[in-house]
């Protein structure tokens, strides 16, 4: 990490160039208007869904008045929870960086001064002190966004889409014009969830009525309208099949308490270096943390996420632990054996290494302790090839993106 020579990029409010104020501001209005294509997209085939199945297959096509009714009846139902959870992965606001992160001006002016990228990591660590973070960059510096001059909480990442750092940054998403982060994660989940059936059960209800429609002794009207349920069932098995593996995946990631950018880069700890697992608390805690402790909730799309999205309960390491199962540091690194316990009320992990320093904890919204670390000098060696760590999350982005446009139009 080196910010020296960016005093520019810093201290001056920017040039609108030769073109004027005016036309950035009209190339990012229709940038915007773009974003929403996706979504548009989506509910455009939600529409023409309805109509098919609704007036084409269950009013024209069903001749039993009590099947029409069922069809209807369970049809609405998954169509309600699937709507509700798409509106409030669009419109649900991003989780922002609270403003206790934000780097002030006066040591922005000791980074531009600092002459070596050490002094810039001490003066970082130094402001970070009374932050609850414990993830640290590949050369053991805190975590520092350049664009939005501010410390990155644990988990929180530059969006490059949405262009300010979000709170347990998963990926952003264009079918949904947002980021999904911290603040609608377990709507994202439902979203795909309910999507996922409501494909199925289109597919299982038309599928019955195939040869039927094709016919030639039918009512008036079904002929017309028989390319409707064959398209409709087509494109809903499509979907199916492309939203088993995304939603597969994401339930996967929800049990392993872990995010698509942290599938891609590992997180780098600072008490025990870098560990795919180190938010893991188990399966059940994993999902309690995105759906909540109240069950009759899990699969309704209303708020009820654990913590703050600031920080968060990690696995600690059992120093005694780690002496009984290797006798002796292996090749001058510890064996990572995490002791964890329940996270209700309890502390999650065994007894750290003993670090100087002030001590922090993170805590769930009952206010008990769950995690307890020391503060730690940096432990890791500066890489020469430490890479930036929003270019990095940027291709993630791409790679996130033309992974959920190749699945939904598989």
């Amino acid at each position: 990490m080196s910010i020296t020579g960016n005093y520019d990029h810093y201290h001056r409010s920017g040039s609108t160039g030769s073109g004027g104020p005016d036309r950035p501001e009209r190339c990012a209005c229709c940038v915007r208007t773009m974003k929403w294509f996706p979504v548009l997209f989506i509910v455009s085939v939600i529409g023409w869904s309805y109509y098919a199945f609704v007036v084409q297959l269950s009013f024209f096509t069903v001749t039993s008045v009590v099947q029409r009714i069922l069809f209807l009846l369970f049809y609405h139902l998954i169509l309600i929870m699937f709507l509700w959870s798409y509106y409030q992965t669009v419109f649900t606001d991003i989780g922002r960086v609270p403003s206790r992160f934000r780097v002030p001006r006066s040591e922005l002016d000791r980074l531009l001064r600092a002459t070596s990228e050490e002094e810039q990591k001490q003066i970082l660590e130094a402001f970070a002190k009374e932050l609850p973070i414990v993830t640290r960059t590949l050369n053991a510096s805190v975590r520092f966004c350049e664009k939005c001059r501010l410390i990155k909480p644990d988990r929180a990442h530059h969006c490059s889409v949405c262009g300010v750092c979000v709170l347990k940054l998963d990926h952003h998403c264009p079918w949904v014009n947002n980021c999904i982060n911290f603040t609608n994660y377990k709507y994202f989940i439902l979203f795909l969830g309910y999507a996922l059936l409501y494909c199925l059960y289109i597919a299982f209800t038309t599928v019955m009525y195939m040869e039927l429609i094709w016919s030639v002794s039918g009512r008036e009207g079904k002929v017309d309208g028989r390319f409707h349920i064959l398209f409709l069932f087509f494109v809903s098995l499509m979907f199916a099949i492309s939203l088993v593996s995304l939603f597969g995946y994401h339930c996967y990631l929800v049990l392993l308490n872990r995010t698509t950018l942290e599938s891609f880069r590992t997180p780098i700890f600072r008490y025990g270096g870098p560990d795919k697992n180190g938010f893991s608390l188990g399966k059940l805690n994993n999902f309690q943390e995105v759906f909540g402790d109240d069950r009759k909730l899990w699969f309704v799309p209303v708020y009820t996420s654990v913590g703050d999205g600031v920080s968060y309960p990690v696995r600690c390491f059992d120093e005694d632990a780690e002496s009984l199962l290797s006798g002796e540091m292996a090749s001058g690194h510890h064996l990572h054996h995490p002791s964890r316990q329940h996270r209700n009320g309890h502390r999650v992990g065994g007894r750290h290494n003993d670090y100087d320093g002030e001590v922090h904890h993170h805590q769930y919204r009952n206010g008990s302790a769950v995690h307890s670390s020391k503060r730690d000098p940096l432990v890791h060696r500066v890489s020469d090839n430490d890479e930036d760590d929003d270019e990095d999350e940027e291709s993630v982005f791409e790679t996130t993106v033309f992974s959920h446009s190749a699945n939904l139009l598989h």
